[in-house]
């Protein structure tokens, strides 16, 4: 296994004097797939938002073996790629406009003057995304599926080596699940850490290589999908039984009923 490339050490973080995350320990390396789950309340956005030093946080947190808090804000937005959950765009800027909002953090203030650099970059998010054809629609006049869509790619834009999404696939159809889903898990491939929070337990399943669960604010499983997801986790955690099966080598959990 590669060197960890994210590391926190008993990381905590408070809201309104109560911690609603409690000293999470993990270390992640890059190439990884890690899908983070459990139940509603668990902290699982918060713990997102602490992992790319958006939230005040006690603990250690380290990425590319330097503290989070040491990095400038700019060379803190290259290093981590963050979606928030249900990303909106208010303004009715063009699709190719948004994608390249992915750039700033690399000095691209202007959409109309990119580098060639930047440019391919927004060129390359768009066509992973599958958004050629929409890129000078305004983005106000898209679906809520296509804009979840340039969201992301405007994510993938950034060209982080670490990208964080939180339940990035809630608001598509299962095909473009599917392609989402895929595509994080070839961008991890390609040498990122990608993290991904989901509630769809069959596809954390499917794509993930490690899966973190989270409960009550602590880290309760860490864990292939077989170890994190089997019959004792799920009835614990989740309270749910699932039926389990496998196709092309890949487990299959299908949530199935309450307990």
């Amino acid at each position: 296994m590669t060197a960890p490339y994210l590391a926190a050490e008993e990381l905590t973080v408070a809201v309104g004097g109560r911690d609603v995350i409690a000293g999470v320990s993990l270390t992640a390396s890059r190439g990884q797939l890690i899908a983070l789950v459990g139940p509603n309340g668990a902290g699982k956005t918060t713990l997102l938002r602490a992992l790319a030093g958006l939230l005040p946080s006690r603990g250690g947190l380290t990425v590319g073996g330097e503290a989070v808090t040491s990095l400038a804000p700019r060379e803190r937005a290259k290093r981590f790629a963050y979606l928030p959950q249900g990303h909106v765009v208010h303004w009715p800027l063009p699709v190719r406009d948004v994608v390249a909002l992915g750039r700033y953090p690399h000095g691209a203030v202007d959409p109309a003057r990119l580098s060639r650099g930047d440019a391919e970059a927004v060129a390359r998010a768009m066509r992973i995304a599958d958004l050629d054809a929409l890129a000078d629609r305004p983005v106000t006049e898209l679906s809520g599926g296509e804009k979840s869509r340039v969201a992301l790619a405007r994510m993938l834009a950034v060209e982080a080596p670490v990208v964080l999404a939180d339940e990035p696939v809630a608001s598509l159809d299962p095909y473009y699940q599917l392609e989402v889903l895929g595509l994080l898990q070839r961008t991890a491939r390609a040498g990122a850490l990608v993290v991904v929070v989901t509630h769809d337990l069959g596809l954390a399943a499917r794509f993930a290589d490690r899966v973190l669960v989270l409960a009550a604010g602590r880290l309760v499983i860490d864990g292939t999908p077989e170890e994190a997801l089997g019959e004792d986790p799920l009835a614990e955690v989740f309270r749910i039984t699932a039926w389990r099966g496998g196709a092309a080598d890949q487990p299959v959990v299908v949530p199935w009923s309450a307990v």
